[in-house]
């Protein structure tokens, strides 16, 4: 093969492909998981247990989780057979397909038990798809990157799955601030997943023109010398000989988890009356926008670092620091409620006027001094307008002896028998 024959490598255009599509598709997979946490408990199931619901909408997001294993194996072979780009443009469209449909299922209400079986049925091509995306895509941009650059060019694709759930939750916010309630469960949850027509439009107009990797060109010149049947099945290749590899990185993908914690079950544990906490969604999603923000600036510092010391300690060390603050966010949101209480609790009218509940209103005292003080009310507040005027008697004793305050005195405790 001669020099002008060698297939030519274009890091930086895998990458933006890689960045690009991967953040179209997530946005399809994140703006499902936001719907399963806010709405789906409400349209695809049966009323009158809100905890059911929730547990089944939340169970129809980790069915896309089984078939993801099997899409990853699967969408890899065709890969190895007949190319990465075009894995990456059939997942792409399978994505797009898939959750549009969602956008025009029925509800409960409508067709009963059809709904949510469809549901489930869709949400399995989406986890096809991302599970062939993630394969595709690093593998697209890992072997068309110099060997020494691998770990950042590659880092574009998880890159662009944080930018696809910072996408996600910025669609839903506008929709939740502007709709009402029964407005957005009857049509408005339906405008993110079908904007996802436009999405694939993007990313397929990205991914056509990106030129096949080179590792896999010089592959298929190789295969024509050869006749063994396990050079046409790299699956079973995959298996016979690095079955421990593939174990090992089995496993080590489980750290996944954290993000589905984050982004889904935390929604849920955070806004569902079912917990009791009373966090608004719009805070949640702003603070999903946030966190994937700063991730989105921060993998690539990871990533060079890779390159430099060696992918295991950088894995390692982020899982350990996963490992605990997924505890701490989780524990933050639980504490919530404590902390909004003791602010209800505060005996101060000024502290009082600052404090609002979940739901937003301002929480006032019962009374206050006049608005032109006289010269017989005191620039503090009093110890008589900490109480409300309705406030019942209190048992004898209860009351300390102290003495008259401003002009105005506390009534006194009724004599013991």
């Amino acid at each position: 093969m001669t020099d002008q024959d060698t297939p030519r490598r274009t890091p930086k255009k895998a990458a933006l492909a890689a960045w690009s599509g991967s953040a179209l598709e997530y946005y399809d997979l994140a703006i499902y998981g936001t719907a399963a946490a806010l709405v789906f408990p409400k349209i695809f199931f049966p009323d009158g247990n809100a905890s059911a619901a929730t547990i089944a909408s939340l169970a129809t997001f980790g069915v896309a989780y089984v078939a993801r294993p099997i899409g990853s194996f699967f969408m890899g072979h065709i890969g190895d057979r007949l190319g990465r780009k075009k894995v990456m443009v059939g997942t792409l469209l399978l994505m797009g397909i898939s959750t549009f449909l969602v956008g025009c299922l029925p509800t409960y209400g409508q067709v009963g038990l059809i709904a949510p079986a469809l549901l489930v049925l869709l949400r399995l091509l989406q986890g096809l798809s991302a599970a062939g995306e993630q394969a595709g895509a690093n593998s697209m941009s890992f072997e068309h990157a110099p060997d020494d650059r691998r770990g950042f060019f590659t880092s574009f694709t998880l890159s662009g799955t944080q930018g696809g759930q910072v996408l996600a939750p910025a669609v839903f916010l506008p929709l939740a601030a502007v709709l009402p309630e029964d407005q957005l469960l009857a049509w408005g949850w339906r405008i993110p997943f079908l904007l996802s027509a436009v999405v694939v439009l993007i990313g397929f107009a990205i991914r056509r023109t990106l030129d096949e990797t080179p590792e896999f060109e010089a592959e298929g010149l190789k295969k024509t010398d050869m006749t063994t049947a396990a050079s046409h099945t790299p699956l079973a290749v995959l298996f016979r000989y690095h079955w421990r590899g593939v174990l090992r990185v089995f496993f080590a993908a489980f750290i996944a988890m954290v993000n589905t914690t984050f982004q889904v079950f935390a929604l849920n544990f955070a806004t569902s009356d079912a917990y009791g906490i009373g966090i608004s969604s719009t805070l949640m999603l702003w603070l999903a926008i946030v966190a994937n923000l700063v991730a989105i600036a921060t993998i690539p510092f990871w990533a060079r670092l890779s390159d430099r010391v060696g992918r295991k300690p950088v894995f390692v060390s982020g899982l350990l620091g996963s490992a605990v603050l997924v505890v701490a966010f989780l524990a933050a949101i639980s504490a919530a409620t404590r902390r909004w209480s003791s602010c209800w609790a505060s005996p101060w009218p000024v502290s009082s006027t600052r404090c609002r509940t979940p739901c937003g209103r301002r929480r006032t005292p019962s009374t206050s001094p006049p608005a032109s003080a006289s010269p017989g009310w005191p620039s503090a507040p009093s110890s008589a307008s900490r109480w409300p005027a309705s406030r019942p008697p209190s048992p004898a004793g209860s009351w300390p002896a102290t003495p008259a305050t401003g002009g105005r005195s506390r009534p006194s405790p009724p004599a013991p028998a």
